[in-house]
């Protein structure tokens, strides 16, 4: 598995240190998140994007049509339809797709949640990745399923108490 972590914020960048703890944890939790959907780790590759308010904002506006900034926007390279199988070749590489996170939304909410900025970057990180896995929250009992597998994962990782 190769995950690419780009920081593309103007005002602040990570440190050597921050990103080789960074780079740790993503590729822990990619892993995770991997194994609890049954995706082959080989040759998968996983691009995030840690950015600003008003980046993400603009790719919101355009992809979503929503003029607003957002923690977490997920791309899935592929997209999958109902009757396709859903890993034909376990063996053939796949890159899942992009992950765009918005670290200033992500310390607003880790300080309105009272949760640390590891725990709320961990969270967006896998909420996104499991989107790239084909999971999504338009119904209430898909809600449920996504939250469930983030918990575990999160849990997993030492991010969730209890």
């Amino acid at each position: 598995m190769e995950l690419y972590i780009v920081d593309e914020r103007d005002e602040v960048s990570l440190t050597p240190d921050e990103e080789e703890t960074w780079q740790l944890l993503f590729e822990q939790l990619a892993l995770l998140c991997l194994e609890e959907a049954n995706h082959p780790v080989e040759d998968t590759e996983i691009s995030l994007v840690l950015t600003d308010d008003e980046k993400i904002r603009t790719m919101n506006l355009q992809y979503r049509n929503i003029d607003a900034p957002t923690d977490v926007l997920s791309f899935a390279m592929e997209e999958q339809t109902d009757d396709e199988p859903e890993f034909e070749d376990p063996s053939a590489g796949q890159i899942l797709g992009d992950i765009i996170i918005s670290v200033e939304t992500a310390e607003r909410q880790a300080k309105e949640y009272g949760h640390s900025l590891e725990r709320e970057m961990g969270f967006l990180f896998v909420h996104g990745m499991f989107h790239l896995l084909g999971y999504d929250h338009q119904e209430e009992e898909d809600t449920r399923a996504m939250r469930a597998v983030e918990e575990k994962v999160l849990q997993n990782q030492g991010l969730l108490r209890g």
